[in-house]
Parts: C-alpha cells; sequence; structure tokens
C-alpha cells in the first residue's frame, strides 16, 4: 500500500462538490477579513511608541522590553492611545509626567482630562487594563515603561498560540485542495505558518531581555502574511477560476 506524499488520495478544488465550494469561499472571506482587521489592530496598537508616525523596528522594541526614557503612560498617549484625546490635552499629561507627577498638580491639570477621556474604560472593571480612577493608580503607569509583563505575556502567547493553530489549520485544510505541480511547495507553504507562529512568539520573550530580537517579530510576522496570501490567493482562484486539469500523479 502507497502511503507516500505523492499518492493522489485527495481531491483538487476542480474535483469538489459545488457546495463545498461555496463553503470554502465563504469561509475564505471571512478569514481574509479577519487578518486585514488584524493588520490593523496591530498596527494601532504598535505605531508611534517612538513618538514618530507609522510602525517601526524601535516601535516593537519599546512594546516589549521597554522604554527606559520614557513611562508606560506617555508610551501609551504617543503610541496605541493618541487618538483618543487632543494633542493639547496629551501634551499637558506629559508635561506633569514630565515634572514630577506632583499630586496637587494632578488634580488641578490632569483629573478633569482623566475623568473625561478615559474613565469610560480605565475605571478598574477591567482587570487588564491599569485603572486610572485615582492618583496612586495613574501614578504607578506613570513610572519607567519597563515593557509587557510576564503575566500579559504569558496571556497573549497562549492565546495567539491557540488562535493561529486553528486559523492555519483551517487555511491548510482548505490550501490541501490545491494543484501545485511539486508536492513539496505545497507542502512548505502551509509549513511555514506554524514555523512562524514559533519564531514570533517566541521571539516576544526574548526580545523582552534582548532589544534586536524585535526583528525576529517582524520576520515571523511577515512569513505568516506571506504564506496566509499565498494560500488565500491559490485557494480562491482555483475554487472558481482555474479550468485546468491536474495530473492524478500529483497531490
Amino acid at each position: 500500500m502507497d502511503t507516500s506524499c505523492t499518492k493522489n488520495a485527495y481531491p483538487f478544488f476542480n474535483q469538489l462538490p459545488c457546495s463545498l465550494k461555496v463553503l470554502y469561499t465563504m469561509v475564505l472571506l471571512t478569514m481574509g477579513m479577519g487578518y486585514m482587521f488584524a493588520m490593523i489592530q496591530i498596527y494601532e496598537v504598535h505605531s508611534g511608541r517612538d513618538g514618530k508616525g507609522g510602525i517601526s523596528v524601535k516601535d516593537i522594541q519599546i512594546a516589549y522590553s521597554g522604554n527606559k526614557a520614557a513611562t508606560k503612560l506617555e508610551g501609551a498617549l504617543n503610541g496605541p492611545m493618541s487618538g483618543m484625546l487632543p494633542a493639547e490635552e496629551r501634551a499637558r499629561i506629559i508635561e506633569w509626567i514630565h515634572s514630577g507627577t506632583e499630586e496637587k498638580k494632578y488634580a488641578e491639570a490632569v483629573k478633569p482630562i482623566v475623568d473625561a477621556r478615559c474613565k469610560a474604560c480605565h475605571d478598574g472593571s477591567n482587570p487588564h487594563l491599569p485603572n486610572l480612577t485615582s492618583y496612586d493608580g495613574i501614578k504607578t503607569v506613570a513610572e519607567v515603561d519597563t515593557g509587557v509583563s510576564i503575566g500579559t505575556l504569558v496571556r497573549v502567547s497562549h492565546i495567539h498560540l491557540f488562535g493561529l493553530t486553528f486559523i492555519f489549520f483551517i487555511m491548510g485544510t482548505i490550501f490541501s485542495h490545491a494543484y501545485l505541480r511539486r508536492t513539496w511547495i505545497k507542502c512548505v507553504v502551509m509549513a511555514t505558518p506554524f514555523i512562524a507562529i514559533f519564531l514570533d512568539v517566541g521571539s516576544w520573550w526574548v526580545t523582552k531581555v534582548s532589544e534586536p530580537f524585535a526583528y525576529f517579530v517582524i520576520i515571523g510576522g511577515a512569513l505568516m502574511g506571506v504564506s496566509f496570501a499565498i494560500q488565500w490567493m491559490v485557494s480562491m482562484y482555483q475554487l472558481w477560476l482555474f479550468k485546468g486539469k491536474p495530473s492524478e500523479s500529483n497531490a
């Protein structure tokens, strides 16, 4: 009995029933939209942490290892929270941080802004967000930025490991119906995102203690994106537009 990878025991896209092709198409469209929003979310969370527009290696380094020249609050105001309040109010809070975070000045200049702009989310009801309802709470995040906490890394790592595994398992299952002249190329494309997941998530931890590993975070994310795009485009094309008749000897 031949059990090699070259044995064609699996149908190609043009051999599938219409109902299954429709199902795969809907799944691909939904996952494509989800991946697009994931990229937007990554940009929104990490961009601007270095005080400049766009997303850079420095932004990734600050996110995981911190910024010894700024505080967590300042980094958030210049980065993911920059659009949540006017530039004038951001400047007032940053000035308070640089002037020594005095409680009297907090009550006069900062508390009204926090009450109006921040309390809705940072009221203590969400354990994953800092509580900014008091001076002590806001002073905690007005200290030197040491990057993401170990607890947060554990939480985000297990979510990504489980979530991305399901995403690329589904994508790989659909893509396995694709016809490529070389079976090994298809296998490499399907295996690449799983290797990239280990590279990406593992590099988060290492970047916390060694900033140059931020490049591997970017490389891992790029490999996942390229693999996702290849599988998505090839699958969509062969589902409805590919008219060739695959050789029965290639999977």
